[in-house]
């Protein structure tokens, strides 16, 4: 069975999008010229065009026509465990890591709580800022138990996930709790994601837990809105 000549069209326009024929924040052709080009009605090609605006490819303007929107990101941690680099290198992106800091700390009463730490402990803290290709994607800060990793900065983990060194050192995450709040971008972190200052961003606390639900990592991780969405699966 043919597919409908609106899927037809919906895919040739995607292939046009994704080589970059038709580049972000440019318009497309009018419906008009894409009717007479692909020599099909204009409501084929207006369903097609739909299709693409659902799915976040294109963005209708007023007074303008239509857009190519910046393709964003599909982040599926919410729903599997997957280290960052794994997650990226599956869509076929090249994922990198510029370590900001490592050092040792005394763990807050915020960052005791979540470990199932005494305040004032020593633990890890890393912020790294993680990129998709040469775009900068989320900012994030790990906290991890000291005395239990000891021996975790001898890593460098502009080079290593973060989750297969725990794995390697024993401490495999099974586990992990998530708490989702929307945030805007201060003047450091506009910066570093280069964003206006102000910005929305997907603000993420996470805890991984190894055996017997022992809590291995507290992060906090503020994602950009304007390449990312989230997948959450729910069943009954």
């Amino acid at each position: 069975m043919k597919p409908p000549l609106h899927k037809k069209i919906e895919h040739d326009l995607l292939r046009r999008i994704k080589s970059g024929e038709y580049i972000e924040n440019e318009t497309i052709p009018t419906e008009m010229e894409l009717s007479d080009s692909y020599g099909v009605s204009r409501p084929t090609v207006r369903q097609a065009i739909q299709s693409l605006v659902n799915e976040g490819y294109l963005e209708r303007r007023k007074k303008r026509g239509t857009i190519v929107k910046r393709s964003k990101i599909k982040q599926e941690f919410t729903r599997h465990i997957k280290s960052f680099d794994t997650e990226m290198s599956t869509k076929g992106i090249l994922p990198k890591t510029k370590v900001l800091n490592f050092t040792k700390t005394n763990a807050t009463e915020e960052v005791a709580t979540n470990l199932n730490l005494k305040e004032g402990d020593p633990v890890y803290k890393l912020t790294r800022l993680r990129f998709a290709e040469d775009k900068p994607v989320v900012f994030v800060t790990s906290f991890m138990p000291y005395k239990t990793l000891s021996g975790l900065d001898k890593f460098d983990f502009t080079q290593h996930s973060l989750y297969e060194t725990f794995k390697v050192m024993g401490f495999p995450i099974h586990s992990a709790s998530r708490k989702l709040e929307i945030t805007t971008a201060d003047e450091t972190t506009s910066y570093l994601l280069d964003i206006p200052e102000n910005d929305p961003l997907f603000y993420f606390h996470t805890q991984g837990f190894t055996d017997n639900h022992l809590p291995i990592e507290y992060s906090i991780a503020k994602y950009r809105s304007d390449i990312n969405y989230f997948v959450f699966e729910i069943t009954n």
